[in-house]
């Protein structure tokens, strides 16, 4: 008889700083119902990855799960695979962080339910072959990617029926290929799909080893699928099938399969994640093409055929497409550098370094069909943990007063300009208009700048189109094959910012109106918004007061001529007082006159546009609409603040002469 060797893996994830309610609904729909149905079911064995926010939040929320994964360790049904603690992407952290990060997670486990680890998760399976030699190094044996990235050197289907060894340096790793076919069939398919696929791929040696694993969500979280495993029993179905057919379908943990199989090989793989991570990571029109062409292929008959040369972009790109992903990559590694370097000193700096590595969780780092970085909610908890970890920092280097440096932060080759002080940072970026685009306020670890841009994504164009979803009447889809709507008309709502949302943004406009300018469609008539700007700055001995100046010789266009213009603004900072003092020069260096509109743009981020604790203040008034998320135009003002009062802190813009607002 032909028999088949089947792991089971199911990875639980969610980031640090989601909602309750959304652990909550997860907690009720997939966690909790999952692990009800396998009780039941004690001949199918499940190897699971919590990530360790989510075990911090079960423990304090539902504790009686950890019972239940517990007594399933115990009687050898589950095994429980480690990871990085927070959730990183491996590949981009340091070599310290990665062996931290999967040290800590283990340690956790092994305390909690008495199992030590000997495999791992591997965050968004982002592959890179130099992050083997850390993960060897905590001694880990195992870890799981996708069979894609097996293809992309050369190996067909055939030869995943088993794992293969990698090394780095001489430090070995067995990897096992996840098999995309069961990605799509479990739980989308009907049961019978997955036991005819099994019967295809067994051998009367019974040595192959076919690998399910992936999101736990996909039972019962995702769009229809709680109805789908549970109400409608496909899950339950599914392991009474497995277990009707025991006799040829042999249900074995990873660890198992390393102790009774041999490897098939050697394999070196390369830089990768699953196929459609690699298509979102690609520029927006590429991103199209790269859809196109897989279509054709498939209507052609000759994407089975070509499929190991049909490839996207490369998981580091995020860097290069999200600069506000970039940002907080780049924060992340000056701080644990700083951290390390402490620790090499003999400094203690644990506290400080769980901060760095909570800062660490991959989800707000990139973006796909789901919110990622987008949601300020995942945003806003890696930046307070970053700024917590710099206040801890500053504390063990005792530093103190001001500190001014030039240096290329987010490493793309210009210097920006840092100021750092007891109550704030405020970091400029002088060939983008000198812009202001990160101002941290320290005491209470909130980044008043965290903010993103709108702009093109590849999936944009859908909602010009019809959904096409091609049911075939069995099953439901998955969420990669969904095109859903937020809301009618959607796209007619997308509009694109063609310049770094930050402030102290310098314009010089027409006629444009608060629409417009709103919605990016309008006309600049200098070319000081993304320019470049000469700087300079000075230091008091006390190191107690600074002073910092941009310039820039730019044009002004108006009536058809170009009008040299001379742009200077300095500002002015004191240590221990969250204050900026900014003076503006405008010259005209041209013989004639000209009459101009020109405006200093803020933009601020606290979160919520709606809720009735965060508002506007003009000249210390609520305007009649001040929800954040409200537009307005106000004359003669001389001061409007944004407040925050669910944090208790507010940013306030006076000038010394009334203006304008928009």
């Amino acid at each position: 008889m032909k028999k088949i060797n089947l792991v089971i893996g199911i990875h639980n994830h969610q980031p640090i700083g989601n909602f309750d309610h959304v652990l909550e609904d997860a907690y009720q729909k997939a966690y909790l119902p999952f692990l009800k149905v396998l009780e039941k079911h004690p001949k199918v064995k499940v190897s699971i990855h919590y990530t360790g926010f989510l075990l911090e939040w079960l423990r304090r929320n539902h504790e009686v799960i950890f019972n239940e994964v517990r007594d399933l360790v115990k009687i050898g049904q589950v095994h429980l695979m480690t990871g990085g603690f927070y959730e990183p992407i491996l590949a981009i952290i340091p070599d310290r962080d990665k062996v931290g990060q999967i040290r800590k997670l283990t340690e956790y486990i092994k305390k909690n339910f008495g199992f030590r680890p000997v495999g791992m998760w591997l965050a968004e399976r982002v592959w890179e072959q130099h992050i083997v030699k850390p993960i060897a190094e905590t001694g880990i044996q195992y870890v799981v990617i996708d069979d894609t990235h097996f293809k992309y050197v050369g190996l067909k289907d055939e030869d995943l029926l088993g794992y293969y060894v990698t090394e780095e340096q001489g430090k070995p790793l067995n990897v096992f290929p996840i098999s995309k076919m069961l990605r799509y069939t479990i739980p989308f398919q009907p049961v019978e799909r997955t036991i005819e696929y099994l019967r295809s791929i067994a051998s009367e040696d019974g040595k192959r080893v076919a690998v399910y694993a992936d999101d736990g969500e996909k039972f019962g979280v995702w769009p229809n699928t709680f109805k789908h495993v549970y109400a409608d029993g496909w899950l339950e179905k599914f392991f009474e099938a497995l277990e009707e057919n025991s006799d040829w379908i042999n249900i074995v943990h990873f660890s198992e399969a390393l102790e009774k199989i041999k490897p098939i090989g050697r394999v070196y793989l390369q830089n990768a994640s699953y196929a459609e991570m690699l298509q979102w990571a690609l520029p927006p029109e590429l991103f199209l093409k790269y859809e196109e062409f897989e279509k054709k292929l498939k209507h052609d008959g000759l994407f089975d055929r070509y499929e190991e040369f049909v490839r996207g972009g490369y998981w580091r790109n995020f860097l290069v497409k999200y600069p506000e992903s970039n940002n907080i990559h780049k924060k992340m590694s000056r701080l644990s550098e700083r951290a390390h370097r402490l620790e090499r000193r003999g400094i203690k700096v644990d506290r400080a370094l769980d901060k760095i590595w909570a800062a660490q969780c991959n989800d707000p780092y990139w973006h796909g069909v789901f919110g990622g970085l987008y949601l300020p909610n995942l945003r806003y908890p890696v930046y307070k943990s970053l700024i917590e970890a710099e206040n801890e920092l500053d504390k063990l280097e005792k530093k103190s007063g001001l500190w001014i440096a030039a240096e290329d932060f987010d490493l793309d080759g210009s210097k920006e300009v840092l100021v750092e002080s007891s109550t704030v940072n405020a970091y400029f970026k002088p060939n983008e208009g000198a812009s202001l685009f990160e101002l941290d306020y320290k005491s209470v670890a909130f980044n008043f700048l965290d903010i993103v841009n709108r702009r093109l994504e590849g999936y944009h164009k859908k909602l010009t189109e019809r959904p096409i979803n091609g049911d075939d009447g069995e099953g439901i889809h998955s969420i990669h094959d969904m095109v859903v709507y937020k809301e009618d008309g959607l796209e007619r709502l997308l509009y694109y910012d063609w310049y770094r949302r930050a402030s102290f943004v310098d314009h010089f406009l027409g006629n444009a109106s608060l629409e417009d300018f709103a919605n990016a469609q309008y006309e600049e008539l200098g070319d000081f918004v993304s320019g470049t700007y000469e700087f300079e700055f000075q230091m008091s001995r006390k190191r107690d007061t600074s002073l910092l100046s941009f310039t820039r010789n730019g044009f002004v266009k108006k009536d058809g001529r170009d009008f040299p213009i001379k742009l200077s603004k300095q500002f002015f900072f004191t240590d221990r007082k969250p204050h900026i003092k900014c003076e503006y020069t405008i010259t005209n260096l041209s013989e004639g006159e000209i009459d101009l509109n020109f405006g200093v743009e803020f933009n601020f981020g606290l979160l919520a546009g709606d809720a009735h604790d965060r508002y506007y203040l003009i000249d210390g008034k609520k305007p009649s609409d001040s929800r954040l998320r409200s537009k307005g135009e106000s004359y003669g003002v001389s001061s409007v603040s944004v407040v925050d009062e669910w944090q208790g802190i507010y940013a306030e813009v006076d000038v010394d002469k009334p203006q304008s607002l928009w």
